[in-house]
């Protein structure tokens, strides 16, 4: 585990033990270093704004809900001109975290939860910094594109148009004679 954590670029600790009977709020903003590590893991050109805010709250008897919304300014090329744009992530989260199931003995059923169920805390704790990476990349367009880029594809009975087009010229130009 300890591995998997060394590689998250944002990782904010929040103790279970650490979230009185009132709940408690966390906004957090990247900085310069964190957002660069980031854009890198995201595949995207540049993160000059990350920041996230979090309501958690005890959620039953060991759980906790953590709602929030990470906000960023995200930096990309258009898929159709290849010029820089930027674009805007407003993404909500509202997730419960529970306990792991206990290891089951021999003889025990095991209990599976359910796929969409509870998130696992993990020694007690949720990682702030995770849950706005992940809810960041989940915002991020794949395919973005300037509001007025429109591709054009080259017309069907262009010549020109055709792939091995050049490789035809050349194998025309040499009269068909094999070297």
């Amino acid at each position: 585990m300890s591995g998997s954590v060394a590689r998250r670029p944002w990782s904010v600790r929040l103790d279970q033990s650490d979230v009185p009977e009132t709940g408690r709020h966390v906004d957090l903003v990247a900085d310069a270093e964190t957002r660069a590590a980031i854009a890198e893991l995201a595949g995207v050109a540049g993160l000059p704004r990350l920041a996230a805010d979090f309501d958690v709250t005890r959620h039953g008897r060991d759980g906790l809900r953590v709602v929030g919304r990470v906000s960023a300014t995200v930096e990309q090329s258009c898929v159709v001109t290849l010029e820089p744009i930027e674009s805007t992530i407003d993404e909500p989260f509202d997730l419960v975290f529970a306990p792991g199931a206990p290891p089951s003995s021999e003889g025990a059923a095991e209990v599976e939860m359910a796929p969409d169920g509870p998130d696992e805390l993990v020694d007690g704790a949720v990682d702030l910094g995770a849950i706005a990476t992940e809810f960041l990349i989940l915002g991020i367009d794949p395919y973005p594109r300037k509001p007025d880029a429109v591709f054009e594809a080259p017309a069907a009975g262009e010549d020109s148009a055709h792939p091995f087009e050049a490789l035809s010229a050349l194998k025309r130009g040499q009269g068909g004679k094999q070297g």
